[in-house]
């Protein structure tokens, strides 16, 4: 059973989903758009937290389909703790190759399928890797390929970023990586078929590949 009625203000909204305050462990993000599926997302978090993975705990007795019960994070976003000068292009690189690897690490092949520094917050206790409505069983080389393309879209089409997520990218890919062209391509093409891209980042797709592969031996 989901908890409408019994959150409080609006903490964030995302492209799908918005997150709601409960009280100050808790949180409800609830899905606009009919993606996602809270309860099979939920479990997931779950198993991948019993194998040590930094995941948001989960009440899945409160949480549906639409509503997802997790706990609630303190800290910044990766692009808000670079703003504030806590965190440089390297290092944020660095730290998403470190996440993709400790992940694919999980028995059961799981991949995240959006892991971008939107999607990691930096708590006193370490980063955390938030939004798994996307992931599934699958390979590595497409992990890797779509937080590759999306840093890709980033640096093509923000100006005022482009540069330190050029750098991001470029450290990323430096680990090295378990980029594959298989997976490349692969994303590439849930990219152009994912209904949240705008025309603008659909457009950029083929610059961004040719970004990508410049770090690819």
């Amino acid at each position: 059973m989901g908890i409408t009625g019994r959150t409080g203000r609006l903490l964030g909204s995302g492209r799908a989903s918005d997150v709601y305050e409960i009280d100050e462990a808790w949180v409800l993000r609830r899905d606009r758009e009919g993606y996602a599926d809270g309860l099979a997302e939920g479990a997931l978090m779950e198993r991948l937290r019993a194998h040590g993975y930094p995941v948001p705990r989960v009440r899945l007795a409160d949480s549906s389909r639409s509503e997802l019960v997790m706990q609630r994070l303190y800290g910044p976003t990766m692009p808000e703790a670079f703003v504030a000068g806590r965190i440089d292009p390297r290092e944020s690189g660095e730290m998403l190759a470190r996440l993709l690897r400790q992940l694919h690490a999980v028995p059961g092949r799981v991949v995240h399928l959006d892991l971008h520094p939107e999607n990691v917050m930096l708590t006193p206790d370490g980063p955390y890797v938030i939004d798994w409505a996307n992931a599934e069983e699958g390979d590595p080389g497409l992990d890797w390929g779509m937080s590759a393309v999306i840093l890709a879209q980033v640096a093509l089409l923000d100006e005022q970023f482009a540069e330190p997520v050029h750098a991001t990218l470029a450290a990323l890919l430096t680990d090295p990586s378990d980029l594959t062209g298989e997976g490349l391509t692969e994303a590439l093409r849930r990219r152009a078929a994912n209904p949240t891209m705008t025309e603008r980042e659909v457009e950029v797709l083929g610059a961004a590949a040719e970004l990508v592969r410049s770090f690819m031996p």
